[in-house]
């Protein structure tokens, strides 16, 4: 990676001893470094921007107070990783954020013994910590351990489920970033006062020299110190509030500027020298340094590699589509876990917000929730990400499709989503959803046959599941299989008739057809006539075995294409459903991702780095008919 010479201490960063070497004003320079570099090096890698310039005096604060791999820092995410990775000996290697073979976007436990737990989901920090934390007091390790979370995390359960389970004698220090939304109670200039009192050095100590005289004091001392805390604690509670994380018995210390380095550096040493388990409250600006970020927070959260033009048109094409629904049925509500604008929803919300519900960082409450909506004679459509989804399998077995409820879950980012890697392939919806019973799945190619299984999962009365995927519907697909229109039923789409039976068949669904037409071509050249049948609904399964055994000749080799995970998936699912009702095809087989979490890549070469691209699709076709 090219060298900035104008970097005075940046590129001699190789290790956390290298920055604990700093005196404090250098340290202020490194930090402006470190955001001139992270801008000019993410707008062009892509990545989690805004986040990143707002933990710069944070993460640097935590390399000089503790000392990794000995000590466990945790980040929740793990998106806001990125200058802990430039200064535990990443620098080198930016360039390749995001890439095949490069740095994770994410903590990753793989890539450096300074990420001791590997994250990309939101709101296991503190669970993870604990764990961690708990081991080292059993083994009698002085080892601290570090979660360092967003307020954003914090709205997410199995956060209170940990600190619930936080035992206070434990080396555990919490520290919680609140960059957007309060969590403690600051009511005016005295409770500011009172917070830098607590925050700083003087304060303890003398608090800790207090404790001791007065417990040397024979037979009243130990009386008189609890009289003084209860009255601490009250005047306390009466002017500035109560605590949440003090009610749950842990010991709280700030709020304190987080974008401040030394106070923040002062508060985490402050934290170390406590006997129990600890929250550090420190307030940050998101894209603090870079005015472009720091006025539009949320464009620069994520942002695509410089050139990279793809569109998230399916969730725009939903957003849009649902708008029009809840025009005409009032019954018709949307539900999304944190991710507004990320599932086009920023439409439904602006014009229904009485009937738009965003529940944060929860997605198995935002499943339960639209149960007991639908219960309740409501039309819910909740919005999430395939990868989020997961954490709400038993919602939707136990809460949605035991009591047949109309619930109609949107799945975005369905399929292989490269640049993310494994933390954020959808490719287990299909899978996990075809094993519940009553619940009907719709993949649509296109944005009209989105507005169809839409319109026609919502006149349903049992669960339904509408997976697309990230970017734009492919012109290319459009043409190819919907030149006589959309027709009325959703079901399959042939580009190929009965009556000229092809030499085989490839049977698939969502946007990895395009790879599947490059094959048909590879295959023309060879003189191997192949035909395509394009799925609009997965399940129910005998309904679209039905469909395919009416068009594809009983001796044609069928090959099935997906780009999710290939056990319980939609290949498996399909032919032994074909194999029960139905003629079946003489010779069948099944490509996907078989017993893997793929790995991050280009958008480019992720079809390939699988195995599914259409050289390896045409060399299946030709294995099967020979």
């Amino acid at each position: 990676m090219e060298q900035n010479t104008s970097y005075q201490y940046l590129y001699k960063i190789h290790s956390p001893e290298d920055v604990k070497a700093l005196s404090r004003k250098e340290c202020d320079v490194l930090e402006r470094e470190i955001r001139d570099f992270l801008v000019g090096s993410v707008t062009r890698t892509g990545g989690h921007l805004a986040s990143n310039l707002g933990v710069v005096e944070l993460s640097v604060a935590l390399a000089r107070v503790f000392s990794t791999p000995k000590d466990h820092i945790i980040f929740d995410v793990g998106h806001q990783s990125y200058v802990h990775k430039m200064l535990t000996g990443r620098l080198d290697r930016f360039d390749t954020l995001r890439r095949g073979g490069g740095l994770c976007g994410f903590t990753k436990r793989s890539e450096s013994e300074h990420d001791c737990f590997g994250a990309g989901h939101s709101s296991t920090s503190v669970s993870a910590a604990l764990g961690f934390a708990q081991a080292d007091k059993l083994s009698g390790s002085d080892a601290y351990t570090v979660a360092v979370m967003g307020d954003g995390a914090f709205t997410g359960g199995m956060i209170h489920e940990a600190l619930n389970n936080c035992d206070r004698d434990l080396r555990l220090i919490i520290v919680i970033n609140e960059n957007e939304m309060s969590i403690s109670k600051n009511i005016g200039h005295f409770a500011e006062s009172l917070s830098k009192i607590r925050s700083s050095r003087r304060y303890f100590l003398t608090k800790q020299a207090t404790a001791k005289v007065l417990h040397k004091i024979p037979l009243i001392g130990k009386w008189i110190f609890r009289a003084l805390k209860g009255t601490k604690t009250f005047l306390k509670n009466l002017l500035y509030g109560s605590n949440y994380f003090e009610k749950m018995g842990l010991y709280y210390l700030g709020p304190v500027d987080g974008n401040d380095g030394a106070a923040v550096e002062e508060l985490l040493r402050i934290a170390k020298e406590q006997t129990s388990s600890v929250v550090v409250h420190v307030k940050t600006k998101k894209g603090k340094g870079y005015e472009p970020a720091e006025q539009e927070p949320d464009h620069f959260h994520g942002l695509s590699p410089a050139g990279d033009t793809t569109k998230c048109g399916f969730s725009r094409a939903f957003g849009e589509a649902l708008c029009e629904l809840a025009e005409k049925d009032g019954d018709v509500l949307a539900i999304t876990a944190a991710m507004c604008s990320g599932t086009g929803l920023d439409g439904f919300r602006e014009k229904y917000p009485d009937r738009f519900f965003d529940v944060g960082i929860a997605e198995p409450h935002a499943v339960t929730f639209a149960a007991g909506l639908a219960a309740n004679g409501k039309r819910p459509v909740v919005a999430l990400y395939s990868t989020f989804l997961q954490r709400s399998y038993d919602n939707i077995i136990h809460d949605v499709a035991l009591q047949g409820l109309p619930v109609c879950l949107c799945i975005d980012r369905a399929g292989l989503n490269p640049a993310d890697g494994p933390t954020h392939h959808g490719i287990f919806d299909v899978a996990f959803l075809s094993e519940i019973p009553h619940v009907k799945i719709y993949t649509p190619p296109t944005y009209a046959a989105l507005r169809r299984s839409l319109a026609e999962a919502l006149s349903e009365s049992v669960p339904t599941a509408i997976r697309y995927p990230r970017g734009s519907e492919d012109e290319r697909v459009v043409k190819h299989f919907y030149a006589d229109g959309e027709g009325d039923a959703l079901g399959v789409r042939f580009d190929f008739a009965k009556s000229d039976a092809p030499d085989a068949v490839i049977v698939t669904h969502g946007k990895i057809v395009t790879e599947a037409m490059r094959a048909k071509e590879v295959l023309a050249e060879k003189g191997i006539r192949c035909g395509i049948a394009l799925l609009e609904v997965l399940k129910p399964y005998d309904r679209t075995v039905a469909l395919l055994a009416k068009e594809i000749p009983e001796a044609c080799p069928v090959v099935t294409l997906e780009e999710e995970i290939r056990s319980g998936g939609m290949g498996v699912s399909l032919l032994d459903q074909w194999r029960r009702v139905a003629p079946f095809p003489q010779k069948t087989a099944i490509m996907a991702l078989d017993d893997s979490f793929a790995e991050q890549t280009r958008d480019e070469d992720i079809y390939k780095t699988v195995g599914l691209d259409a050289d390896s699709i045409a060399r299946t076709v030709v294995g099967l008919i020979e």
